[in-house]
C-alpha cells in the first residue's frame, strides 16, 4: 500500500470497527495491531476462554499497584492480545447499557452522544438472532445470538427474580433496559463473534493490517500528527499518513501511549523526561471499573459442572461438533437482571448475572470448573463512585502501563455492593429455585449480618474488566477533557481517540458492545473531518 490516508492504532473492539468503515467508505487505511492474528481455536470456542486470559500468548496480563480497599490485592488487568482486542478474549455478554448513561454523557459535555444519536450505530453494527425493530438491528457484521447451553435452572433463576419482584424483560438491549432476561452472546452459530470474526468476513481491499507491531509513540510535528513510530520484529519503523492518527490502543494502552507521545499531565511527563508535545491533564485519569463479587450455592439440579468430565464431556464435544451447542458455546453468564437497591435512581445501580456453574481455585491459584453442581450469581456495582489512573513507570515503551485503582474506595460503593448480595440471596430463596439450593458455598451462611456481608465484599470483590474513562471526551471548557465529542485530540491536530478511554463515565453492564459502537460513530466523525474542504 502506498502511503495510507489514516493509520488506525490498535485492532481491537473499536479500532478494527472503525479501521473497517473507513476503509468501506474508500478510505486508505493502514491498521497497526500489537498482536498476533485471531485464528486460533481457542479464540473461536466459547468455552476454552478460561484458557485464554491470563495467557501471555493472548493476553497483555497486566497488573494493577495493590489495592489497599481489598486487602492490598494486586489484581490483573487483563487487555486483549489478539487481533480483536478484548473481543477476543471476553465472556461474550453483549449489553448496549441503559440509555440514561448515554443521555448523561451529553448532559456532561458530550453533545452528540445521547441516546438517539448512538442508537444507529448499535443498530448498524449488530446482527440480532432476535430480529430487527426500533431499537435492534440486523445485517451488520457482529452477530448476537440466544444462549446456546441452556439448564432448566437457569429458567428457575429468571422465574424466582420474577418471585423476588424483579420485572420479566423481553429485551434489555432494547426498549427498557431493566428488568431479568436471557442473556444475549456475540456469537455467531455457536462461535465467537470478535470484531476479528465479524468486521473481516469480507476485508475491503485497502484495509492493510499489520500484526505484531507494538506502536512505541504517535509522531507529531508543528501540532499535527502525521504517523507512528513502530516496532515489529527487530526492526523500528517511522510510518506516515496523509491525514493522521486514530489512537485505539484501548482504557490501558491509548493513555499510555499518549503520554510517550509526549501528550498528558506535563509535570508526569517532565518527570520522565518526555519533551511536552501537549499539556493535557486528564490523560490517565478518570480511570473507572465495574467492581463486583460472587454469590456461590450448591445445588441439586443439573449445571455445566455437570458436564466437563467423562462421558458426559465427549456427548458435549459432540453436540458442538455436530450442533453448534451445549456447554462448550457457553459464555460467563446465561440469564441476567438489572435491579435498583434504593429508590429514586435514574437507572439500575446493579446487574446480576447468573451462571449455571461454578469455579473454585486450585492449589495453584487457577480457576477450575467445581466437580460438584453448583450456580453462581455474579453482583456488580453499575455506576461505581471510585476513580483511579493510568500513568507511566518510565519513558520505555516496553514497560507496561502503572495502574493504581481502588475498587472499594468509596465506601457506598461497597454498601450497594452488600445490597446486591442481599437481593441475589432473595431470589435464591423463592419458591421456583430453593428446592434445588443445597447449600451456600460463597459468602456462605456464617456471613448472615450485613457486617459479615461487608467484610466478605472488601475479601471477595473482583474488577470485572471494564476499564473506561482514561482519555475522556467532553465539552471545551472541561479541564479534564482529552478528546472533544468529535473524537478529536484536544491541542493536536490529525489525531483522533476512539476506543473506551473516552467514555466520560462506564455505562450499565459489560462494556464491549458500548467500545465497538465508539468505533463505529467514531468512524464517521473522523470521515467527516478528513473530508472537509480546507477553507
Amino acid at each position: 500500500m502506498a502511503e495510507p490516508d489514516l493509520i488506525v492504532v490498535g485492532g481491537g473492539s473499536a479500532g478494527l470497527a472503525c479501521a473497517t468503515r473507513l476503509a468501506q467508505a474508500g478510505l486508505r487505511v493502514l491498521l497497526v495491531e500489537a498482536g498476533k492474528s485471531h485464528k486460533d481455536l481457542r479464540v473461536a470456542v466459547p468455552a476454552l476462554m478460561s484458557g485464554i486470559v491470563q495467557k501471555p500468548d493472548f493476553d497483555w496480563c497486566y497488573s494493577a499497584e495493590p489495592d489497599p480497599s481489598v486487602g492490598g490485592r494486586p489484581d490483573v488487568w487483563p487487555a486483549g492480545k489478539r487481533l480483536g482486542g478484548g473481543s477476543a478474549i471476553n465472556g461474550m455478554m453483549f449489553i448496549r447499557g441503559h440509555q440514561w448513561d448515554y443521555d448523561h454523557w451529553a448532559e456532561l459535555g458530550a453533545a452528540g452522544w445521547d441516546y438517539a444519536s448512538v442508537l444507529p450505530y448499535f443498530r448498524r453494527m449488530e446482527h440480532n438472532e432476535r430480529g430487527a425493530d426500533a431499537w435492534r438491528g440486523q445485517g451488520g457484521p457482529i452477530h448476537v445470538s440466544e444462549v446456546r447451553s441452556r439448564y432448566e435452572i437457569t429458567e428457575e433463576w429468571i422465574e424466582a427474580a420474577q418471585q423476588a419482584g424483579i420485572a420479566r424483560s423481553s429485551d434489555l438491549n432494547g426498549e427498557v433496559s431493566e428488568g431479568v432476561d436471557f442473556i444475549q452472546l456475540s456469537q455467531r452459530q455457536g462461535l465467537r463473534c470478535s470484531t476479528a470474526h465479524g468486521y473481516l468476513r469480507d476485508k475491503p481491499a485497502n484495509l492493510e493490517i499489520m500484526l505484531e507491531a507494538k506502536v512505541l509513540k504517535v509522531d507529531v510535528a508543528d501540532g499535527r500528527a502525521n504517523g507512528v513510530t513502530v516496532r515489529q520484529g527487530g526492526e523500528i519503523r517511522t510510518l506516515s499518513s496523509r491525514h493522521g492518527v486514530v489512537l485505539s490502543a484501548g482504557a490501558l494502552n491509548t493513555p499510555r501511549l499518549l503520554m510517550l507521545s509526549g501528550v498528558g499531565p506535563a509535570a508526569h511527563l517532565q518527570e520522565h523526561g518526555i519533551p511536552v508535545v501537549r499539556g493535557l491533564p486528564g490523560v490517565g485519569q478518570n480511570l473507572q471499573e465495574h467492581p463486583g463479587c460472587h454469590l456461590v450455592n450448591a445445588v441439586s439440579a443439573h449445571t455445566l459442572n455437570n458436564e466437563a468430565r467423562g462421558l458426559a464431556g465427549f456427548r458435549q464435544l459432540l453436540s458442538f461438533a455436530f450442533a453448534r451447542s451445549g456447554a462448550l458455546t457457553t459464555g460467563i453468564g446465561h440469564a441476567q437482571a438489572f435491579v435498583s437497591s434504593r429508590d429514586g435512581l435514574s437507572a439500575p445501580n446493579l446487574q446480576l448475572a447468573f451462571s449455571a456453574f461454578a469455579f473454585e481455585i486450585t492449589p495453584k491459584g487457577n480457576l477450575a470448573l467445581a466437580k460438584d453442581a453448583a450456580v453462581s450469581t455474579f453482583v456488580a456495582l453499575m455506576r461505581p463512585n471510585s476513580r483511579g489512573s493510568v500513568s507511566l513507570r518510565s519513558a520505555d515503551p516496553a514497560a507496561p502501563p502503572k495502574i493504581e485503582h481502588r475498587l472499594l474506595g468509596d465506601e457506598d460503593d461497597a454498601a450497594q455492593l452488600v445490597e446486591g448480595l442481599e437481593i441475589a440471596r432473595k431470589i435464591m430463596g423463592q419458591p421456583a429455585i430453593a428446592p434445588h439450593v443445597k447449600a451456600e458455598i460463597r459468602p456462605g451462611a456464617a456471613a448472615g449480618s450485613r457486617e459479615a456481608l461487608r467484610g466478605y465484599v472488601g475479601a471477595a470483590t473482583i474488577p470485572m474488566f471494564h476499564p473506561v474513562g482514561t482519555a475522556k471526551m467532553g465539552a471545551a471548557d472541561d479541564p479534564l477533557a482529552v478528546v472533544g465529542p468529535d473524537c478529536a485530540l484536544r491541542g493536536v491536530s490529525g489525531l483522533w481517540v476512539a476506543d473506551a478511554s473516552i467514555m466520560p463515565t462506564i455505562p450499565q453492564g459489560n462494556t464491549n458492545a458500548t467500545a465497538i459502537m465508539i468505533g463505529e460513530r467514531a468512524s464517521d466523525l473522523v470521515l467527516q473531518a478528513v473530508r472537509q474542504p480546507v477553507a
